[in-house]
């Protein structure tokens, strides 16, 4: 059966499920035991929220949640590191890539005051808007996956209000729209040209188009600074390869593929200009278990 991105017919957000195939049956949340529904080539269509990992945060509005693998499910504990390939992780990364939309169900449990009070709810539909990797608080490598609840949906239940973060604004595609005064100044330095490449978008009456990129990402949990020494000027395709971890910045100021480190360009910068290798060191760990 192929797999469906959406809310299926007959399911509305806050609709209760008495357990795991209740959930199958309705199409909501297809594996019976896995946490993840998704392949590398597909993308991840449902995610389970259940407490299972002492890294998630649960936000209501946005979660930040922890991938598949390692954990024992007895004592909860990351036990081995998580790998990137892995059917879930894998998943979640090329939805995030797509900009396709994620079911949410929530599972009952005590760590978070969204959570039904009996089975599984039925939460809506999320974007993969970040995805990283980081020691986690058992001393294994993780992946965390943070998704933002998509406007215009009905309320979720909860037993607090949720979470806002104004520092993210969700749109069709998994990118975070935002451009700040900052970030107009730096691409001005520039003539609207990518510090990469050197080349830009020609738009409408000879006007010119880059984009402002912040190495380390303003939004939770990053909160990076909006700041000069945090952002370039980039075409869309090189800050787009930055924030989908497909490039890294070494600490000569080279741009690398993650794949291999192998630098493709040097950085650019006018003489008013420099980003600090602290953030480019912060976006590499993210990536790279050894930056």
């Amino acid at each position: 059966m192929p797999r469906f991105f959406g809310t299926p017919d007959g399911v509305h957000v806050g609709q209760q499920f008495i357990d795991r195939k209740d959930l199958h049956e309705h199409g909501v949340h297809r594996p019976l035991q896995a946490g993840i529904s998704g392949t590398g080539k597909e993308g991840a269509d449902s995610i389970v929220v259940s407490g299972g990992y002492v890294d998630d945060e649960d936000h209501g509005d946005f979660i930040i949640y922890t991938g598949h693998g390692g954990n024992d499910p007895k004592t909860r504990r990351q036990v081995a590191d998580q790998s990137p390939t892995a059917s879930g992780n894998a998943g979640l990364i090329t939805s995030r890539i797509l900009g396709l939309p994620v079911r949410v169900i929530r599972g009952a449990h005590r760590g978070s005051s969204f959570a039904p009070p009996y089975g599984y709810q039925y939460a809506g539909l999320y974007l993969v808007s970040d995805a990283w990797a980081k020691v986690g608080r058992d001393g294994f490598r993780i992946f965390l996956f943070r998704l933002d609840r998509l406007p215009d949906q009905a309320e979720i239940w909860t037993r607090r209000p949720a979470t806002s973060d104004p520092a993210f604004g969700t749109a069709t595609i998994s990118r975070r729209i935002r451009d700040t005064a900052l970030s107009r100044e730096v691409k001005q330095m520039y003539n609207f040209r990518c510090q990469v490449c050197g080349g830009t978008v020609p738009a409408f009456g000879e006007r010119l188009y880059a984009e402002g990129a912040h190495i380390r990402a303003l939004g939770r949990p990053h909160l990076g600074h909006d700041s000069l020494d945090n952002i370039l000027s980039l075409c869309p395709n090189h800050h787009a390869q930055l924030d989908l971890g497909g490039m890294v910045i070494l600490d000569d100021f080279s741009a690398a593929t993650t794949s291999d480190l192998v630098p493709f360009a040097d950085l650019t910068f006018a003489s008013s200009h420099r980003v600090t290798l602290e953030n480019a060191r912060y976006h590499r760990h993210l990536w790279l278990a050894v930056a």
